[in-house]
């Protein structure tokens, strides 16, 4: 190896000074320029490394421009598929925040590729084992993913975004690997990969069902946890991130960057949208404890959130060991080109972002007025993409529901909780569920915010499958190996009389029924609405609500489902093709009860009795079924604008509806009925007069559409 601070002679390999921006490993006409970020080291060495991941070459970065180390490495060297990491100079002082070690190689936090995994050796940790006060001196090289210099070259044929508004996206949340690893119409090859997520088979499925907007869990380059490896588990979803800018490498066949755009590219012209959780809120490098792998060794004080009173000790906001520190003006731009690279790069059209308060947070707590808000509102490429937070994290004031900025999206868990209690059949819950079914304005109403601020969902990766959640009461992730005890125990879930798989056939009449429910309720909501993948086709995890590290059948996708429930699917694209046609379903502001004209109102919540729901009605805690009038502006043949009529009955009996009287027409066409022979069927020659009583059977839920006689 080539020690070249120690060298004065140019035979091998040596720097020029090159610039300070952009951070990273850009390739240029002259060869490849390396920026790094540390306001704390005293020296960073570019290494290099060959093919068999041995370390050919190490050189000081030559100069510094405020606190970027900088170099450029000429073209006679410097070229795409060049493997190199970093190794930082300064104090070992953990006390003091501060936990440089030259023996520990560091992945660049702006790699755009990674080559290898990681490997759980002794030496990735960079302090002696058992005392934090002195560093380790053993190498970490060997155990370390190599970042690797890409080519950004791509030819994307003319393909733009689809660029969906708020009000028409559905969105659809899909893991890349689990959505093709058991496909039958996909190449053995291409299953788990991104190049599976772009074939014909797949894309037909995610176009005929009608969604807008793929939603992917976790694509930045991952580690799994070592206690995982441990027992022989590993990291499913990917919310434990080592490198921000690279596709991870798992999901590709040889180049993750290319593939990846191919990806994008194929949705695109699918028409498409692509959205990319992210996660901002912590690292691969965990607590105090955990390894030295990118961020901790550059510079510790700067990256991370450390106790004030003893800055060995990271605080834990994430519950993931540690929380990156947006008070720092260094982490807010690193974020802000990371998204910038996603978006003018990669293509992708916007970001959720996984325990989103982390990065809302300034040294007073949560703010909507935080600086990366504004520093994202003042961006070009970023002031427009879809924004979508999950709005909480595990430290104070945490729960941020409703608090965000406007132009961003949050994850709508009361939405969630109030739907899944209503079905159920809990009690005195007619009025959350009016409230969530309307767009939740009590949450999003302030700050010149829309209903398109609310992502409606019912399940997310994050617990039971829908079918799960008709199956079971109870968590059972025995094979997640922590005694069955991991997980959220409150699932608010109703197994419809028998736990799991059962021959009873009311019991799984029932169920069918339910998962019609919940999908009628989500897709006539107000807001946006949010589909986990399988959940069209009845996808199970056998009771497990906590799949993280299920890289298995428990967790991948059983596309056989298509042939349980053979009329599911149909019934998904029914609801999302209503939707579509019917503007009343999908407004962007709120709805307000009031009259537009002498007989008609935007919205009317109806008693089964017939009349407009009282005070007394709203508090009555017998009360389990509740009907909507949503009006279309009259009857008319060209928009299929007529009045909409929905009513649903969570009680465990049948419930007589009145139907009321539409504002033009005086029938109704039935659109849905959850309880019919055919759910899905537009039901065209079911026909019911106004004012005439309709049965609902227990459990159910009906869609109708006012039609002028004789149609």
């Amino acid at each position: 190896m080539i020690d070249v601070a120690a060298k004065n002679g140019r035979a091998g390999p040596f720097l020029e000074p090159g610039m300070p921006q952009p951070l990273g490993a850009s390739l240029t006409s002259r060869g490849v320029n390396f920026a790094v970020y540390s306001a704390h080291a005293e020296r960073i060495d570019l290494c290099l490394f060959d093919a068999a991941g041995r370390e050919t070459a190490r050189l000081a970065l030559p100069a510094r421009t405020g606190n970027a180390f900088h170099g450029l490495l000429p073209a006679a060297w410097g070229v795409a598929g060049l493997r190199y990491g970093y190794r930082a100079h300064g104090p070992y002082e953990p006390a003091a925040g501060h936990r440089f070690n030259p023996a520990k190689l560091l992945v660049d936090p702006c790699a755009l590729a990674l080559e290898g995994e990681l490997v759980w050796h002794p030496s990735v940790h960079g302090a002696v084992a058992g005392n934090d006060g002195l560093p380790d001196a053993a190498d970490s090289a060997p155990y370390v993913p190599k970042s690797r210099v890409v080519d950004p070259a791509f030819d994307w044929g003319g393909v733009r975004a689809p660029s969906v508004p708020w009000r028409d996206t559905i969105l659809y949340e899909l893991h890349v690997k689990g959505y093709t690893q058991r496909h039958p119409a996909v190449p053995e090859a291409l299953r788990g990969k991104y190049l599976g997520l772009a074939h014909p088979a797949v894309i037909d499925h995610l176009r005929r069902l009608g969604v807008t907007t793929v939603e992917l869990m976790p694509v930045q380059s991952f580690a799994s946890e070592e206690f995982l490896v441990r027992k022989g588990l590993r990291n499913y979803w990917g919310y434990n991130p080592l490198a921000w800018f690279a596709p991870d490498a798992r999901y590709a066949l040889e180049d993750p960057v290319v593939e990846f755009k191919t990806m994008v590219r194929a949705l695109h012209e699918a028409g498409l949208e692509v959205i990319l959780d992210v996660v901002f809120n912590h690292t691969a490098e965990g607590n105090e404890d955990g390894p030295t792998l990118n961020l901790r060794g550059l510079d510790n004080l700067t990256y991370y959130r450390l106790v004030h009173q003893n800055r060995a000790q990271y605080k834990n906001f994430t519950g993931c060991g540690n929380t990156v520190s947006f008070d720092s003006a260094a982490v807010r731009g690193l974020v802000v080109d990371c998204m910038r690279y996603w978006v003018e790069e990669m293509r992708v059209d916007g970001f959720r972002f996984d325990l989103a308060t982390i990065v809302g947070r300034d040294p007073s707590g949560f703010s909507r007025d935080a600086p990366f808000f504004a520093a994202l509102r003042s961006d070009p490429a970023l002031a427009y993409v879809k924004l979508i937070a999950e709005p909480w994290d595990v430290g104070p004031g945490g729960y941020q529901l409703g608090h965000f900025p406007a132009g961003w999206s949050e994850w709508n868990d009361r939405y969630r909780d109030t739907m899944r209690a209503f079905w159920r059949g809990d009690r005195s819950l007619v009025g959350g569920f009016a409230e969530r079914f309307a767009g939740s304005s009590d949450l999003f109403r302030e700050h010149g915010r829309k209903p398109t601020a609310s992502v409606n969902l019912v399940t997310s990766h994050d617990g039971f499958t829908l079918r799960d959640v008709v199956s079971y009461n109870d968590r059972h992730n025995q094979a997640n190996l922590e005694n069955g005890n991991d997980g959220h125990s409150h699932n608010l879930s109703w197994n419809c009389g028998a736990e799991g798989p059962t021959p009873d056939a009311a019991v799984n009449a029932l169920r069918a029924r339910q998962v019609r429910n919940f999908l009628a309720t989500l897709l006539l909501s107000q807001g946006v609405p949010m589909l986990l993948a399988g959940d069209e086709f009845g996808q199970t995890q056998s009771g497990n609500n906590n799949a993280y590290c299920q890289d298995n059948e428990i967790a991948w996708l059983d596309w056989r489902g298509l042939d349980h429930d053979p009329g599911l699917l149909e019934f998904v694209r029914r609801l999302i093709d209503l939707r579509r046609s019917r503007l009343w379903l999908r407004r962007d502001t709120f709805l307000k009860g009031t009259r537009r004209r002498a007989a008609a109102r935007d919205i009317a919540w109806l008693h089964p009795s017939g009349r407009e729901m009282t005070e007394s009605d709203w508090q009555d805690g017998q009360l389990r079924c509740l009907g909507l009038q949503l009006s279309g502006g009259g009857y008319s043949k060209s928009t299929a604008e007529g009045d909409l009529y929905a009513v649903f009955n969570a009680d465990e009996a049948p419930v007589d509806v009145l139907l009321p009287q539409a504002s033009l027409g005086s029938s109704w066409r039935v659109l849905i009925d959850t309880a019919g022979p055919d759910p899905a069927s537009a039901s065209s020659s079911r026909i019911l007069r106004c004012k005439e009583t309709l049965q609902l059977v227990p459990r159910s839920t009906v869609l109708l559409e006012s039609c002028a006689p004789g149609d």
